[in-house]
């Protein structure tokens, strides 16, 4: 019993001063920020004289890769083709890998703009092979610019987006990408909305800021972004071995040599998930891809000649989300290091003291994190921070989901790419419900495992309170909010689309009553 409660008390202290690491790490990416945010803001007359270097405006390919995109996939082709560039110099292509009505929709977009002298294509495929990856790799063949836009099919582009971005690539030779910052169309829509808005706000003002603004390596975010055609095909291409497509042929292109620009005052509005089980697809994703390409390329990172300073922050970005089964970890073997404080009272209480000291420092590390990200976009920053709970449970509840998906992803478990659903769901207004067809909702056990959490933790806080441990008891509690939130909100989401569905057979089964 005295090998097992000293193995348990370690990996305990291990996981801590893990999780005190990576809430170190914010600490770090909020002072980073703070020194080096001018290099990441364009300079109006920098840009004036790169224009004039440029002598003529170079040829751009924009990419739009779709999937099942009918309610958003008008709204897209129409942004991109009101965007403020030489008709002569744009190219657009329409890459569709649809297999419901929006494929005639976005035919029917393509030959009308054609017809009003676009060069625009329409490229459809039957396979899907590789997904995004796959269908930007096929398309990039056929492009003609020397520079390529790459936008999802939620975003809508600023009308000077290429104008404010390609001139950046006359600065530097080996400057290989220019990344801007996503908005929100939707971020009032919901609780869950509003609260996924301020942690995208934290990615983009301050990870990315800090990380591209004092040297050191950051990434493509899929869209909202222009590569040079040739930093491209210099990295490999795209590959479609992890998925997370972005991430990879960012780190491949960074171990070549070339540079990414990052500009936070250009901003391409985009659609938040507006249920949980899309957002969790998401983060699963994300999540997985990050993680496989961890395993892909970290090797090669700290065996280049880069400094140990971009090595580290590479790697601590590339793991950046075993904070999750770090967090499962934790709460698991809290009641074990409380049950064992028989075997020896002095240790038991001195590593819990010394966790809930270490988890309060990197607790608080997130909402410094996120009011200064917010503090630096909105007038009402204080008003917004009202969501960081929200954030904070929703943060904490999708733990086990990532925490799935690290493991298939260490163990090379392979799983399909899901898409994350637009439904252009702008206003509080428009009901998710209401386009249901397009999403899909369902129980499942991953649902009931974070139940079952949340009651283990709970329970948990109440062992730590018989026990007077209760300096340990407000992480516990926030950790069982979190995931009994979380499934509050998916069991929601099936409820609705359960009373929905019923409603309109009820609704179908009158009609066809009435008219017999």
């Amino acid at each position: 019993m005295n090998y097992f409660y000293s193995f348990i008390i370690v990996i305990y202290i291990v996981d801590i001063l893990a999780l005190f690491y990576y809430g170190i790490h914010l600490y770090i990416l909020v002072f980073l920020y703070l020194k080096n945010k001018k290099n990441c803001k364009t300079n109006n007359e920098e840009l004036e004289v790169l224009i004039k270097k440029m002598k003529k405006w170079p040829k751009v390919t924009i990419q739009l890769p779709i999937f099942n995109e009918y309610y958003v996939v008008e709204r897209l082709i129409k942004s991109v083709c009101q965007i403020d560039y030489p008709k002569s110099k744009l190219q657009i292509q329409v890459l569709d890998d649809s297999t419901d009505e929006t494929r005639f929709v976005a035919r029917k977009l393509v030959k009308e703009y054609k017809q009003k002298g676009f060069d625009i294509q329409y490229i459809h495929r039957e396979n899907r092979e590789g997904h995004k990856a796959g269908a930007l790799k096929e398309a990039l063949k056929k492009a003609k610019g020397e520079f390529i836009g790459i936008f999802d099919a939620d975003f809508i582009p600023p009308r000077d987006f290429f104008k404010k971005t390609v001139p950046h690539f006359y600065k530097n030779n080996k400057l290989g990408m220019v990344q801007t910052r996503w908005g929100h169309t939707n971020q009032d829509y919901s609780l869950l909305t509003k609260a996924q808005s301020i942690g995208i706000d934290g990615h983009f003002i301050i990870e990315h800021t800090a990380r591209n603004g004092s040297g050191l390596w950051m990434n493509f975010n899929g869209t909202a972004g222009v590569w040079r055609k040739k930093c491209i095909l210099d990295a490999g291409d795209w590959h479609y071995d992890t998925l997370t497509e972005d991430f990879d042929l960012s780190y491949r292109a960074l171990l070549k040599g070339w540079k990414f620009q990052y500009l936070y005052d250009i901003i391409s509005p985009a659609e938040l998930p507006p249920t949980i089980s899309a957002f969790k697809s998401q983060q699963f994703r994300w999540a997985k891809g990050s993680i496989q390409t961890c395993k892909k390329l970290l090797p090669k990172i700290f065996k280049s000649k880069n400094p140990l300073k971009v090595k580290l922050e590479a790697g601590t970005h590339l793991l950046g989300y075993t904070v999750h089964p770090l967090i499962v970890l934790n709460v698991l073997l809290t009641l074990p290091v409380l049950f064992f404080r028989t075997q020896n009272e002095f240790l038991s209480t001195t590593v819990i003291y010394s966790a809930a000291m270490i988890l309060a420092v990197s607790t608080l590390a997130p909402v410094i994190f996120y009011a200064v990200s917010q503090k630096a976009l909105y007038k009402n920053w204080l008003n917004r921070m009202r969501h960081m709970p929200a954030l904070t449970m929703i943060g904490t509840g999708i733990a086990l989901n990532n925490t799935k998906a690290w493991f298939e992803a260490i163990l090379g478990k392979k799983s399909a790419f899901i898409r994350t659903p637009k439904l252009k769901i702008d206003t509080t207004e428009e009901k998710v419900i209401n386009k249901m067809k397009y999403n899909n909702f369902k129980l499942d056990a991953m649902i009931l495992l974070e139940f079952s959490l949340g009651v283990y933790i709970l329970f948990t806080f109440i062992i730590a309170i018989m026990a007077e441990k209760y300096i340990i008891s407000p992480f516990l509690l926030l950790y069982s909010a979190g995931f009994f939130y979380v499934c509050y909100l998916a069991v929601s989401d099936n409820l609705k689309s359960f009373f929905y569905e019923k409603k309109q057979k009820y609704i179908i089964h009158k009609i066809i009553r009435s008219k017999a």
